[in-house]
């Protein structure tokens, strides 16, 4: 039993670290892809994109390891079957529950391990990579002076370059516009060529001009004067210095990305729930206790001056009040009542908010156990599968995984998206995948375990060939 448990362990492990790494590989590049052009282009140093790739890597781990353990799972079991060793473990009268049960105690460690991690690690990695993906996405671009195009890109100036040289240093053409503290371009500066360099710590960026001119219109402080002088005068060489501070990569500070639910752990995210809920609840007596009172007070206060018992239900309360103080009763009640109107619907709406930032911390707080349960539950699925298939390698179980995967994937995504709408509750919505997918893996089990030919494509046309031979008419 040793040997053979040894023997389905080393099966196992190669191919679950290689399916992994490509997957992570696959969905990393997929990131790339989606936020190609927030990083090209800007500057950013090696390790600012390696860093936010690893955050990006970590967040990913929650669809990468369901997805890792079910194709390693039906490439080990279909290997073995493919290589007649399952045939050889049954006919040496070990069943293949039994045969099992080593990989059982290693997605079960693996499925502790998610869990621990989506507790502890991923919403640090959540927080850090949500933080530096906005610093970077809100960067500038590095691209200082493209051709032909005005750039705004320094506070202050405005600067156009006709054409640059094939170092991209040396430019032609060029045209700068200063404004002044009430945003006029009172300086104007045209220049035929120029070089530009940044100094040592990219500090600044320093556009040394040639063979042009100075346009500097002046008046009053208010920027109206009908006495207005423009000056000129040309320069053979001049060096003008721009802040190059805007540029580099600021980082906000991270405790304004903590309210997200993503960053929260457990605890947090029940603290979040019971002190939400406690606001919910205590807001809405508060505000029942300060309508009641307001309710009755029209009624009452008519009865008393008709000098009338008040009776429930009674319809006439102001027949004994005259016209101008009917008038100004129910003008009073009509004021009071907008009143009371808008307080409920301000309530309401606030109550609404709250209510679906709860169904939104119940999803990320039930996600943290779905992660290790969809683990079992895809190994459960993926251990007969492949022994029923009976083929090892990347062709056939990749489709099979990548199939199930999907339907696991759309239908808890149905579910989430149900539970946030509040159209389905929490455990339904987010459980709803693992129990149907369940139930699938008890039959495929049990198919495997009785030698089922569940996927034999000869049995399924023998079976229809007969059918339609009964349906041929003999001919006379």
């Amino acid at each position: 039993m040793k040997k053979i448990h040894l023997l389905i362990l080393k099966s196992f492990i190669r191919p679950f670290v290689v399916t992994f790494f490509i997957v992570m590989f696959v969905l990393l590049m997929l990131f790339l892809f989606k936020y190609i052009d927030d990083l090209i282009g800007k500057g950013f140093a090696w390790y600012i994109i390696l860093e936010l790739m690893m955050y990006a890597s970590a967040t990913n781990v929650a669809m990468a390891l369901p997805l890792s353990i079910l194709l390693s799972t039906i490439m080990t079991y279909g290997s073995l079957g493919e290589n007649y060793e399952l045939v050889a473990i049954k006919s040496a009268g070990i069943s293949l529950v039994r045969a099992m049960y080593p990989m059982v105690i290693i997605v079960s460690i693996l499925s502790l391990s998610a869990f621990i991690f989506s507790d502890y690690m991923l919403p640090v990695a959540n927080l850090k990579y949500f933080s530096l993906l906005y610093d970077v996405r809100q960067q500038r671009s590095a691209n200082l002076l493209p051709e032909g195009v005005f750039s705004s890109s320094f506070p202050g100036y405005t600067i156009r370059v006709e054409k640059k040289g094939p170092d991209g240093q040396l430019l032609y053409g060029i045209i700068i516009y200063q404004k002044d503290e009430i945003h006029n371009n009172n300086i104007v500066l045209h220049a035929k060529e120029g070089r530009m360099y940044r100094t040592a710590h990219d500090q600044f960026l320093v556009l040394k001009l040639k063979d042009g001119v100075r346009y500097e219109e002046s008046g009053d402080a208010n920027g109206f004067n009908p006495r207005q002088h423009l000056m000129r005068f040309r320069f053979k060489d001049m060096d003008k210095k721009l802040d190059l501070s805007g540029f580099k990569l600021t980082r906000t500070n991270q405790d304004a990305f903590k309210s997200a639910f993503q960053m929260m752990n457990l605890k947090q995210l029940r603290d979040y729930k019971k002190d939400t809920q406690h606001h919910i609840d205590s807001t809405n007596t508060a505000q029942l206790r300060s309508i009641m009172p307001i309710m009755r007070y029209f009624v009452i206060a008519s009865n008393v001056k008709s000098k009338e018992k008040y009776v429930p239900g009674k319809i006439n309360v102001l027949k004994d009040l005259k016209l101008n103080e009917q008038l100004s009763a129910l003008s009073n009640a009509a004021s009071e009542a907008r009143a009371i109107s808008t307080m409920v619907k301000n309530n309401s709406t606030v109550t609404a908010d709250e209510a679906h930032d709860i169904r939104r911390s119940t999803v990320e707080y039930q996600k943290k156990y779905t992660l290790s349960v969809v683990c079992l539950v895809l190994f459960l699925i993926g251990a007969p599968l492949g022994a029923i298939i009976r083929k090892g390698g990347l062709g056939l179980p990749v489709v099979v995984s990548v199939a199930f995967f999907l339907i696991y994937y759309i239908i808890s995504t149905i579910g989430e998206k149900s539970v946030k709408d509040g159209g389905m509750s929490p455990i339904l919505g987010m459980w709803i995948s693992i129990f149907i997918l369940t139930p699938i893996g008890f039959f495929l089990s049990y198919k495997a375990a009785t030698d089922s030919a569940l996927f034999d494509m000869d049995l399924y046309k023998r079976y229809f060939n007969k059918i339609f031979k009964r349906k041929e008419v003999p001919s006379n």
